[in-house]
């Protein structure tokens, strides 16, 4: 089980682990070890709150799919339990991120001062572009 915040567990069988090939530097090394994964997690069928599933979903971030299913490639590290530990240490980050409920915008108004600035500056504009005009006499 994955602790991702005081009332948020995940359990490790929701995750499916795909070995592949790293990117990048390694010489033939890369060529022959899979050290880099593929984390796939299903945000629906997974055990969380609604409210973080669907905060989940809404994020308007390209390693979720259309069917709903957040994928991580970890590849940063040469080892596969390096890799193992950074997808978990990322998704574990975006499902915290998910589970803090964001604060609500107040609407505010602009001050008198500030309606009386625009003002102003809208009339020296207005009279900037005045003096530029053609003198007719």
């Amino acid at each position: 089980m994955l602790r991702i915040a005081p009332n948020i567990l995940i359990d490790e069988d929701s995750l499916e682990w795909q070995a592949i090939r790293a990117q990048g530097a390694g010489g033939q090394n890369v060529n022959k070890v899979s050290s880099a994964l593929h984390l796939r997690f299903d945000i629906a069928a997974a055990a969380l709150p609604e409210a973080v599933k669907r905060r989940l979903l809404q994020r308007s971030d390209q390693r979720i799919t259309a069917a709903g299913v957040l994928i991580i490639k970890a590849q940063r590290y040469r080892t596969q339990a390096k890799n193992r530990a950074d997808a978990i240490q990322r998704l574990t980050e975006l499902i915290a991120q998910a589970a803090q409920q964001p604060k609500r915008r107040r609407p505010t108004r602009p001050t008198k001062a500030a309606k009386k600035r625009r003002l102003e500056d809208k009339t020296r504009r207005g009279q900037t572009k005045r003096l530029r005009t053609r003198i007719e006499d």
